[in-house]
Order: C-alpha cells, then structure tokens, then sequence
C-alpha cells in the first residue's frame, strides 16, 4: 500500500518495544504527578485523571526512539519524554472544553471538565504546562553541556507550542469552523496544530542525545515535519472511517462542527494518498542513519496505519 522501504523488524520486535517505552513513561509521569503540595486535593486528582489515562503515548515514544537510535541511556530521555507527554495532555484538557472543542470523550472516558469542572479543567491545564518545564529544566547541574542541552530543549517545546506551533494552530483552527480552507491553508494549520509538537518530540530525542546541528539533526526535523503532518492526516480519516470506541472519542466530531479537514477538502482517496506521501517523505529523511532509523521506520508505518 506504501512505496516507503520495509525493514526486517517484525511487527510483535516493534509492539513489544513501543509497549516497554509506553510502560516506562507511565511509572516517569506518576512520579512527577506525585505532587506533595498541590494546592488542592482536587486539583492534584484532575492532573493525575487526565494524565494517566493511558493513549499512544506517541510523543514520549518518539523521545526515546530518537534519542536511543543516537545513543543516549533511556535515563537521559525521561525528562524530555515526561514534558511532551505533560505538554500534550495539556493541549487536550484545554482542547476539550466548551469555549474550544466541547467534547464529552476522551480516551474513553469522561473529559477533564465533564469529571470535574471547567475551573478545575482551566487549572490543570495551566498546572500541566508549567509541570512540563519544571519537569524539563531538571535540578542544579554543573555540566555546562547538560544545562545548554536542557535550555536547548526549552526553547524547542517553546516554539512548538507557541504562535508558530500549537496556540498558533489552535487559533487557525478556531477561525476556520465553517469555511472551505484551501489546502496550503489545511497543512498550515495541521502543521502548527499537531505537526509542531511531534516535530518537537523528534528533536528534543535528538538534543538530549547530543545532536544539535549537522545532517543527522537535519535529516530528523525532516522526518518530524513529515511524520506530524502524516498523523493529523490520518487523524482526520479515523474521524470519519473509525467508530467511537476505535478511536477513544467522539466519532464524525469534525464534520458535526463543521470543521475543515483533509477529507472534507480533498476527498477520502486523496487524503489517504496524501498521507501515505508524507509517510514516504519521513522514510526517506532518514536516510542519512542508516540502521539506527528502524525505530523511526517502525514507528512511521504506526502512525500511518494505526486505527486508533
């Protein structure tokens, strides 16, 4: 169905190493939401609710893939897997409330407003944010090249949640209910939207690895703006194609509210054509790391043929 080049990882070698990153950033996640002096009882328990929740985890699993293939230790990835995952479980509490989304659902359970209120909803969306770079910027260190690593990995969850990332995204997003965009305007937005942050998570595995320039540091920000852009294209065919349970929400939620999206604007065939282009274009980024990409490989056929 894809022309990308195969690799002789078998399937269960791939479930079975996104399982173990998965099941790692679980136990990093709920020692950084342990939370001693929360403020509130309540609050602490909306912050663990949404954050906990399970999902694909994918943006954390993109951390340690990128990070292990240019041999950094998993230690090394924690921080900045924690704070994209916190990053994005943020996006989505926020996401979810009436003034934006208004969904009911998320991962198959009732959304952080829905099981609190929209208050708390607000507060554990600010209080996930600035956990992120608490997370991110990590305790006193001496080593001048680890505190230019960790300011380096600022600076890029910064600008990937920022104008140029996902507020900026956001905001397209909200101005564009009820318009036919055309398609530079749709892959704009999806690139801010969701593409930054994915492209972000890339490149945070890279900089904690010590690749900050060069053309592997290249060849990755290539594949991370492809891959990003694959997964929101994807996303907007599982909001028609997959049901309610597939997917953890609200099916048909796009084209209820009027939303442009690539089958809305292109078509099915075309969409699905579309990301299995960006899928190739990742693929073939990564031609600079030769083996050490079957990871990445791995988790380009994810991305494009997941069904949730």
């Amino acid at each position: 169905r894809r022309r990308g080049r195969r690799v002789s990882a078998t399937s269960g070698h791939r479930s079975a190493r996104i399982a173990a990153y998965r099941a790692r950033i679980e136990s990093v996640l709920d020692a950084a939401l342990a939370l001693p002096d929360p403020g509130t009882t309540r609050l602490r328990e909306a912050m663990r609710y949404s954050s906990l929740a399970g999902g694909k985890r994918l943006r954390p699993v993109l951390v340690y893939t990128t990070g292990t293939a240019l041999g950094a230790p998993l230690e090394k990835l924690d921080a900045p897997a924690a704070a994209v995952e916190l990053i994005h479980v943020y996006s989505l509490v926020h996401d979810d409330l009436p003034a934006m989304d208004d969904d009911d659902l998320r991962r198959g359970r009732p959304t952080c407003h829905k099981a609190f209120d929209e208050a708390t909803a607000i507060l554990t969306g600010d209080a996930l944010q600035a956990l992120s770079f608490e997370v991110l910027a990590g305790g006193p260190t001496s080593d001048p090249d680890e505190a230019q690593a960790r300011l380096d990995m600022i600076r890029l969850l910064a600008r990937g949640i920022g104008t140029l990332g996902m507020a900026g995204g956001q905001a397209i997003d909200l101005e564009s209910v009820g318009r036919r965009l055309d398609l530079r305007t749709l892959e704009d937005m999806h690139r801010r939207k969701t593409g930054a942050l994915i492209e972000t998570s890339v490149m945070l595995g890279a900089v904690a690895a010590g690749v900050r320039g060069g053309p592997v540091h290249a060849a990755l920000q290539a594949f991370g703006t492809a891959i990003g852009l694959a997964f929101q294209i994807q996303d907007d065919i599982l909001d028609v194609s997959g049901t309610t349970e597939e997917i953890g929400k609200v099916a048909g939620a796009d084209a209820a509210r009027d939303k442009p999206t690539y089958p809305s604007i292109v078509g099915m065939d075309e969409a699905r054509r579309l990301a299995a282009l960006q899928h190739d274009r990742a693929i073939a980024a990564l031609a600079p790391l030769g083996e050490r990409a079957t990871g990445l490989v791995e988790l380009a056929d994810f991305v494009t043929g997941r069904g949730n």
